[in-house]
């Protein structure tokens, strides 16, 4: 079993405790040292459809997480002896989403799709269940605005697509808008 494999039963616990789980694991040799990176983030609840948004992960719920793998770590003998650089984060946008988790968590983001049958289909998550995915797609000269569903087992490739101007109703994510100066 690669040492990999060994780290994420270590942490899991840990993480879970705080209502997290890891994403991925990966060890890689730098020198006399290994950077051990634990990508994570928020559990979620499988009930039903995902229709809220989910808030990312704060800066402190990283700085916990990094603690209780690092203490998880050092309990265990899984390391060794040889020494370690431990960088804890949270997947970035350009993850590509393969499980409901990720569809769930990504709720009123802009996302392409593309099935494994037809063309690939740009629009925004309005529900994520747990078999399928419904996109709201804006029109477009050759189309009307439309809703779609997508089961997962049918999607070859799904990532999500970076707005720098997201619309109106997602400003202040924290749902806080008191940075936006009121009009007279």
């Amino acid at each position: 079993m690669s040492v990999k494999d060994q780290i994420r039963p270590v942490v899991e616990g840990p993480l879970g405790d705080l209502g997290l789980l890891v994403e991925d694991v990966a060890v890689t040799p730098t020198g006399k040292r290994r950077l051990v990176r634990v990508w994570i983030d928020r559990a979620l609840s499988t009930d039903g459809d995902a229709t809220e948004v989910v808030p990312p992960l704060s800066l402190d719920e990283v700085s916990d997480a990094t603690r209780a793998v690092s203490d998880a770590l050092d309990d265990s003998d899984v390391m060794g002896e040889q020494p370690y650089t431990l960088e804890v984060t949270s997947p970035g946008v350009d993850r590509p989403l393969t499980l409901p988790r990720h569809f769930r968590r990504n709720v009123s983001r802009l996302v392409t799709v593309t099935p494994t049958e037809g063309e690939p289909v740009t629009g925004r998550i309005v529900s994520a269940g747990p078999d399928e995915v419904t996109l709201e797609v804006p029109a477009t000269r050759k189309a009307p605005a439309r809703t779609t569903s997508v089961r997962y087992a049918e999607v070859s490739k799904a990532v999500v697509q970076v707005e720098f101007s997201r619309p109106a109703d997602s400003a202040g994510a924290d749902g806080d808008d008191a940075d936006i100066p009121e009009e007279d």
